[in-house]
């Protein structure tokens, strides 16, 4: 199988909890092999052979007292008496996969799938893993063939639907579901995932049905109720998400299902405001039983909170998603304050990022950082043109909110903390000055990823036609990626949106920073663009989800002077939303045009 890509980012919003179930070393999955194996003594004479056997029995005990290392070690001296082997393979592969060695787990599962091509469990044990590690495909040939064999599997028929949901084929995972349902209708497990299934189109309020009914049918079902909390805490009714988050952690015993639990309520207590709290939480995001865990490589030790940082010698990492790694870099005036002027500061940010916040903080040393991928987990370091300096201390750029951002005062009289190319800005308003007159308003409307959980995030397009209207108003592109079809739609209903020549939306981030400056205000969800607009001082107003994380608690984003927050009721939920944003913009567009006469 080819190397599975590098994980994305933490994301802002509620993770979900792995839902596909199943576990190749469950006490009855070992059971079986134990049975197959004494069948399998039985049946042979060989001497080898039956020595072979005798160590996989051995190495199946192992496993029963978790000590996979010793049945990985019995299992490979059986191989070496019998390459042949079908359920040393199977064995093996357990054991590999439980040790977290994917690689070496994925190649054992095929050879014994080869050897045994019958075999239902191997199929079902291969299929979990592939689609754990994201190879869709091949996870689906896999899991239809072993509900083929056995029809009535919960256990399958789940992981199909789950498959089938996070590749955004949501009619066939309802039906997958529907379909084992109409025969038994007491599987609290399919309930939850038909929940999922909603709460993935966004249909958050009609998921919460189903959680009930799994609760319902069993009122220790961990999974349910945290994924319950989600579609609480989306709706917006944070307290009720708490409590059922608090509840499910009592319910929840494996290592990573608590750390993503605690993820869950980290950002729970930062949307309400509880940012002492709710950052000291945010750092099991480091966990690593996270499969999205980053581990940084540096010398020094890990900044506390509590440490003098006069003079010190630190470097800071960005981290999460673009957009994140911008608005956390306004805490730096604050860092270099407290580090003073015999302070050394090093940023190690994004690529795209490196010129404008060299020119940002001209005293501080900007790098960019290089992730790297191995066996499911990254490592981030700075790159360095000669050897890395010896730093005294090293921190995530979101962990430094412990001792700078720890209550909603700490962001009164926001300013702007990032500086466009001052040629540049007067070049775009040069530019700008010659298409027409009137303002000039930039606009965002969706993610370069737009897949089923993501989507629920960002209006139709078609929805923004009441404010592309607003007479007297330039719209400005600066959405990165493909738009050919949103300009054409546009066109068709007789409005024009310019977009901006020479310039690379996506990766020009230092040129993006002076257009934005340039213009009289930006529309948008939260992305990398926005956050970049409004870092660099231009007013922006966003589009809201009922669970946006950055506002702080607040009615608005504090982050950022001048920005305002449009909140949507619920998710998809943006007629009345782009309604209101129209009437606004015809309002501000009209004073605007007032105060130039």
């Amino acid at each position: 199988m080819p190397a599975a890509a590098p994980p994305a980012p933490l994301p802002d919003v509620f993770k979900p909890l792995p839902d596909v179930v199943g576990d190749a070393a469950s006490t009855a999955a070992l059971g079986r092999l134990s049975r197959d194996l004494a069948q399998a003594d039985r049946a042979t004479s060989a001497k080898a052979r039956r020595k072979a056997v005798q160590l996989l029995r051995s190495a199946v005990a192992a496993m029963r007292t978790h000590d996979y290392a010793k049945g990985a070690e019995l299992t490979l001296a059986a191989l070496e008496l019998d390459q042949s082997s079908g359920l040393a393979w199977h064995v093996l592969a357990i054991s590999q996969e439980k040790l977290q060695n994917f690689s070496h787990a994925l190649n054992a599962y095929e050879a014994a799938l080869k050897l045994l091509p019958d075999e239902v469990e191997i199929a079902a044990d291969l299929g979990r893993l592939a689609q754990r590690l994201g190879y869709i495909e091949i996870a689906e040939k896999l899991l239809l063939k072993a509900l083929a064999r056995n029809p009535g599997s919960i256990e399958i028929t789940n992981n199909l639907a789950c498959l089938q949901r996070d590749r955004g084929d949501y009619a066939d995972a309802i039906e997958t579901i529907r379909a084992l349902l109409a025969i038994d209708p007491s599987t609290a497990l399919l309930w939850n995932t038909l929940g999922t299934v909603l709460t993935d189109q966004g249909e958050m309020a009609q998921s919460i049905t189903f959680f009930d009914e799994a609760l319902r049918l069993d009122p220790t079902f961990a999974k349910a109720r945290y994924n319950r909390a989600n579609a609480r805490q989306s709706l917006g009714d944070s307290t009720q998400a708490l409590l059922d988050i608090e509840q499910a952690l009592l319910g929840i015993t494996d290592p990573s299902e608590i750390d993503t639990v605690n993820m869950a309520k980290a950002m729970t207590q930062i949307f309400v405001g509880d940012l002492r709290e709710g950052f000291e939480t945010y750092e099991v995001r480091f966990s690593r039983t996270l499969s999205t865990s980053v581990h940084f490589v540096t010398s020094g030790r890990r900044w506390a909170p509590d440490d003098d940082l006069a003079g010190a010698r630190m470097i800071v990492f960005g981290e999460q998603g673009l957009g994140d790694e911008v608005m956390f870099f306004s805490v730096v005036p604050d860092l270099l304050e407290a580090m003073g002027p015999t302070g050394e500061l090093t940023l190690a940010v994004e690529r795209r990022l490196v010129p404008l916040i060299q020119r940002s903080f001209p005293g501080v040393t900007v790098v960019p950082h290089h992730s790297v991928s191995f066996e499911g987990r990254l490592a981030r370091r700075a790159v360095f043109q000669g050897d890395e300096p010896a730093f005294e201390l090293w921190s995530p750029v979101g962990s430094l909110y412990r001792r700078f951002r720890t209550g909603v005062a700490d962001f009164a009289n926001p300013q702007p903390y990032l500086v466009p190319a001052p040629d540049r800005v007067a070049h775009w308003r040069t530019v700008l000055d010659q298409i027409a007159p009137g303002p000039k308003v930039g606009m965002v409307w969706k993610s370069l990823v737009m897949d089923g959980m993501r989507a629920r995030y960002f209006s139709a397009f078609d929805l923004w036609k009441p404010v592309l209207e607003t007479p007297g108003v330039t719209f400005v592109n600066l959405q990165y990626g493909d738009v050919s079809t949103e300009l054409e739609m546009a066109r068709e209903a007789g409005l024009e949106i310019w977009s901006p020549p020479g310039i690379d939306l996506k990766d020009d981030l230092d040129e993006v920073a002076a257009l934005s400056a340039a213009l009289d205000l930006i529309l948008g969800q939260p992305n990398a663009t926005t956050n970049i607009a409004a870092a660099s001082g231009a007013p922006w107003w966003g589009l809201a989800t009922p669970d946006d994380w950055t506002c702080f608690g607040t009615d608005g984003y504090p982050t950022y002077r001048g920005a305002r927050a449009f909140f949507a009721e619920g998710f998809g939920q943006w007629d009345s939303v782009m309604a209101t944003l129209a009437s606004e913009v015809a309002a501000w567009a009209s004073s605007k045009t007032r105060n130039v006469a």
